[in-house]
């Protein structure tokens, strides 16, 4: 949402915009924030320790029931498949506010996985009054739930628009910029890894990380991987992982950070939805550690691949990457099919429009 913003402050359509945050992860949002330069006008600050999506649930709810009370906006715009998301769109409707949905139609077709953002974004779809799909496939998924046409508006991803303003923002920028990063050998080819997801929890995160603990047998590579907070990842991984000499082992990364770090990498493994859209855009191949994706356009395009997470699976594909140039070149297009760092632009375009 950051450059959604950013144009919406310079915008000279007349919008008085008002900024909404529920700090459901309090450390990582801040330094979005920061990093962007925005300021929230209404910050819920729901975070509290061990929380659980029912503990999200209500208290996203009952705050944005309050920013409602208090400023009743004409539309209320939200992003993802987050519970946030769904939330917002919710108070919305019960509050007869007019609800756009940024990164609409993206379907898994399966209510588990990923678990709970598949559920958030059906709901939120038929919360809402207008769509901006970033591709032409999640606009047919749209239509095929019964969204009128007219509502629906492909228009790309603001992720990419974030993406390329960060990359503008760190240009130049060497390691030593970044002080987690002085322990890594960036003369050897990088594997970035992030893992967070709730239905890879237990035996699967196990696979994961003995599967990375094969992969970094080979010492021409570094492995890096910034650990969720989630004590659910972190025990697994620590166990498993914390003594192996070329796997880092990092806290969580600042956006600027991670997006310079995705840059440097030669191969990302990851279970993140937003990674597998910014990856193509760097040039880099994405193996998928999820059994389906709702981003099915990188999987088409031939940026990303599918690997679940089955212990074998996964070190054969990275294997064959770091092996077999002409399989890597093959996945390491500079082509994205979510976005071209204008999405931000068309959405103020047609919000203009609409009202």
């Amino acid at each position: 949402m950051a450059p959604l913003i950013k144009e919406f402050q310079k915008s000279s359509g007349g919008f008085d915009i008002k900024i909404c945050v529920s700090a459901q992860h309090r450390k990582m949002l801040d330094q979005v924030l920061h990093f962007f330069e925005i300021k929230p006008d209404f910050d819920l600050n729901i975070m509290q320790q061990n929380q659980n999506l029912f503990d999200i649930t209500t208290e996203a709810l009952n705050g944005i029931k309050e920013v409602m009370f208090h400023y009743k906006p004409n539309w209320l715009i939200v992003q993802g498949d987050t519970t946030t998301t769904f939330v917002g769109a919710l108070a919305a409707f019960y509050e007869k506010v007019k609800v756009a949905h940024i990164e609409a139609g993206l379907r898994s077709f399966n209510k588990q996985a990923p678990f709970p953002e598949e559920m958030n974004r059906v709901l939120t779809t038929h919360l809402s009054d207008i769509h901006f799909a970033p591709t032409i496939r999640a606009k047919e998924n749209l239509l095929r739930e019964g969204v009128l046409e007219d509502q629906i508006f492909v228009v790309g991803n603001t992720s990419i628009d974030a993406l390329f303003l960060c990359l503008k923002k760190i240009s130049g920028k060497k390691p030593d910029s970044f002080a987690p990063f002085n322990s890594i050998d960036f003369d050897k080819k990088i594997i970035l890894v992030t893992g967070h997801r709730r239905e890879s929890f237990g035996k699967p995160f196990e696979n994961i990380c003995h599967a990375l603990k094969m992969i970094a047998e080979n010492d021409e590579i570094e492995i890096v991987y910034p650990v969720h907070l989630n004590p659910n990842v972190r025990k697994p991984v620590l166990k498993i992982l914390g003594k192996i000499p070329n796997i880092h082992l990092k806290e969580p990364l600042d956006y600027p950070s991670f997006v310079w770090l995705m840059k440097k990498s030669y191969i990302i493994l990851t279970d993140s939805g937003g990674v597998q859209e910014e990856a193509p855009s760097l040039g880099k191949p994405v193996l998928v550690m999820r059994d389906i994706t709702e981003r099915t356009e990188g999987i088409e395009a031939g940026t990303a691949k599918i690997v679940g997470t089955d212990k074998e699976k996964i070190i054969r594909e990275t294997l064959e990457l770091l092996n077999d140039k002409s399989v890597y070149d093959k996945m390491a297009k500079t082509v994205n099919p979510y976005g071209d760092g204008n999405a931000s632009k068309r959405i103020i375009e047609i919000i203009s429009k609409v009202l």
